[in-house]
């Protein structure tokens, strides 16, 4: 089967899904069939889509179902256990594996983005970090740098490991122009992430994400 990552982040509003769509389209200059998936998002227009959701479809090359790309979509832009909670419904993690089956099935290359920070709970006494052990995949951390950040990686990586799931590979997103002491802190993040830095995404490329597809490599390259 082929390969697929979990993509998760040290925050909310990190740029994940940025990131996960520049990996995307990296993978397409590479010469290789992606996909993205977005099990769970909370938030959607008046067409009833979520902007995240598009954004992966648009930077996918191969044309997925919207129901395998997004099996849980929730109107309101909020936790996504709280969004489950008012609208009666349970994230049941099974359909999120099939569709994660079947998408590995038709591309080179899958890449499924959580939703939140790794922690964030999904129902009753069940979040994120349980869904990235149920679908056993590797994982992709994107680091937000700015204040606080290392603190934030850190204890990202830490749950990760305590998880015994194998982080692959980091993203170090600049989402902070003004970030003071930069170059101070990704070098203290290199050294203490026992991961390789996968790219530093500046802020706002040229390009968007096929701009920001320039600064990263997938895991393993």
């Amino acid at each position: 089967m082929s390969p697929a990552y979990f993509l998760t982040g040290t925050d909310t509003e990190i740029g994940k899904t940025f990131i996960t769509c520049a990996l995307l389209q990296r993978a397409g200059l590479d010469g290789l069939k992606a996909a993205g998936l977005k099990p769970i998002a909370a938030g959607t227009d008046a067409a009833g889509l979520n902007d995240d959701v598009e954004a992966i479809r648009a930077a996918s090359n191969i044309e997925l179902p919207r129901e395998i790309i997004n099996p849980y979509c929730f109107k309101p832009a909020i936790a996504p256990h709280i969004a489950a909670a008012e609208a009666h419904v349970c994230i049941e993690f099974e359909p999120i594996k099939a569709a994660c089956e079947q998408a590995r099935q038709q591309a080179d290359l899958v890449i499924v983005e959580g939703v939140g920070g790794f922690c964030v709970p999904l129902g009753d006494g069940y979040g994120t970090a349980d869904l990235a052990v149920e679908l056993a995949l590797p994982v992709i951390l994107v680091v937000g740098m700015r204040l606080g950040c290392i603190n934030h990686a850190l204890l990202t990586a830490e749950a990760i490991a305590n998880r015994g799931l194998k982080l692959v590979g980091w993203v170090a997103n600049r989402i902070d122009p003004q970030m003071s002491r930069f170059d101070e802190n990704l070098a203290t993040l290199k050294t203490l992430i026992a991961a390789p830095l996968l790219g530093v995404v500046p802020h706002g490329p040229q390009g968007g994400a096929i701009g920001a597809a320039g600064f990263l490599q997938l895991p393993g390259a």
